[in-house]
């Protein structure tokens, strides 16, 4: 086995393993009987590695997908057997672990893409296989512990729980009338739409902080009811802002520092909005993250992609270049749920090289636009709810990272949607959960 794919599987199984990583040599891949003796769990390769078409749409499993009890199984066929004291898996959960975490599909096909080049989450197998909603890497990481406890070792299951929940807000824009194309606009709904009062937008010019958009002492308020919660604001830093990175703030001027004063006295971390622009022009990047380093005077390890326009999954060099070590981009926008099959931090998996880069990757549960917006998921706020519900629900059980993102500007006190009601009830649905 040629040394990337040896580290790979070893750190997909140590993966799977959880909290009992010291049981990674009682679990073998490979299909040589003569190393059988080695292990107390085979899995079987499926040859999904071998393949002469790797890289190539054609390696995408077909539907319907086979299922090992109630969980969908990529690669291999559903079969386990005991032979002796050992347990032999057919079904291949390495590689179907690796085709998620890795992103291999949206490295595979050009085609599935929307509008803004994203992965579209909707023409994905975790959304056409009907599993978007469950993270069945985590089940399968259930399976093999189970496993190893049928052959009489002593297995730390994970408890109920979240390991870590993350509270997430992206500034997009730091007030509806902070410069003069938001002052016309506002002027103008006030006069002729009649749907925001003169006074709300003449205040707002004189104090940001009677702006619609500045929610930030509201969101922090909110945040700080969940115990135990990590509350991060992703800021955007470029020097000029065109089309979809559009409105410009400038992070030195005098009033987005006092925006930054209120995050640091509340204990609140800080990581780079990387913009749109750098979805094509990836050495933005770089220039971005310095220049909120400066700004801030702190070192910005974090990142989320504007947009949700992560790089595609063999071009994580960028960010690594750049300094960063964490990203929470994550999720589909056009459809909330485990884009990565998981609801736990994992390595970037490089699928070109079958690299474990040196960034750590939290899945994003439930961003807001996904829930609401009518090109997504286009969900009134019960259906919303409860959908929310569910998935956090589903990262509560296998004690996975709970990452919430709801943008300042989404909760608008005078907004017509129900972002504002609905981040307001998960909080507390949160709080009685984690509490």
């Amino acid at each position: 086995m040629k040394k990337p794919l040896s580290e790979l599987t070893d750190y997909i199984i140590k993966f799977l393993l959880h909290g009992n990583k010291h049981l990674a040599d009682r679990v073998g891949y490979t299909a040589d009987i003569s190393e059988y003796h080695k292990y107390s769990v085979i899995i079987t390769p499926s040859g999904f590695f071998d393949r002469a078409d790797y890289g190539k749409p054609s390696t995408i499993p077909s539907l319907p997908l086979p299922k090992l009890g109630s969980t969908e199984i990529l690669f291999g066929s559903p079969q386990v057997k005991r032979i002796d004291n050992k347990i032999i898996v057919e079904a291949d959960i390495i590689a179907s672990s690796f085709f998620l975490l890795s992103r291999y599909e949206e490295f595979v096909r050009a085609d599935a893409i929307d509008m803004h080049g994203r992965a579209d989450g909707r023409q994905m197998l975790q959304y056409r296989a009907g599993f978007i909603d469950r993270p069945i890497v985590d089940e399968y990481s259930d399976m093999l512990l189970g496993w190893l406890q049928a052959t009489g070792h002593i297995v730390s299951l994970p408890s109920e729980g979240f390991g870590r929940i993350f509270l997430t807000h992206d500034i997009d824009s730091i007030g509806l009338y902070q410069d003069w194309r938001g002052v016309l606009r506002g002027v103008y709904n006030a006069i002729v739409k009649r749907n925001i009062s003169l006074k709300t937008v003449l205040h707002s010019i004189v104090d940001e902080k009677s702006d619609p958009a500045y929610t930030f002492d509201w969101l922090i308020e909110e945040d700080r009811r969940v115990p135990y919660a990590e509350i991060v604001f992703f800021v955007k830093a470029l020097r000029r802002s065109v089309g979809y990175d559009r409105p410009h703030y400038n992070i030195n001027s005098r009033k987005f520092q006092k925006i930054l004063s209120l995050l640091h006295s509340k204990q609140c971390a800080i990581g780079l909005h990387s913009s749109y622009e750098a979805f094509s022009n990836p050495s933005e990047i770089k220039r971005e993250h310095t220049a909120l380093c400066c700004s801030s005077e702190q070192s910005v390890r974090y990142q989320r992609s504007h947009y949700l326009t992560i790089l595609p999954p063999d071009a994580p060099h960028h960010y690594v270049e750049a300094g960063i070590t964490d990203d929470f981009t994550l999720g589909f926008a056009a459809v909330a749920g485990f884009r990565l099959g998981t609801c736990r931090p994992v390595r970037w998996i490089n699928p070109a090289t079958l690299a474990i880069e040196p960034i750590t990757l939290h899945p994003l549960t439930i961003m807001d636009g996904s829930l609401s917006n009518s090109n997504y998921m286009n969900l009134n706020y019960e259906q919303a709810f409860e959908y929310s519900r569910k998935l956090i629900e589903e990262v509560r059980r296998h004690r996975g990272e709970l990452v919430l993102l709801w943008h300042n500007t989404s909760v608008c006190q005078y907004s017509n949607g129900y972002q504002r009601t609905l981040y307001s009830d998960l909080i507390r649905f949160l709080t009685r959960t984690n509490g």
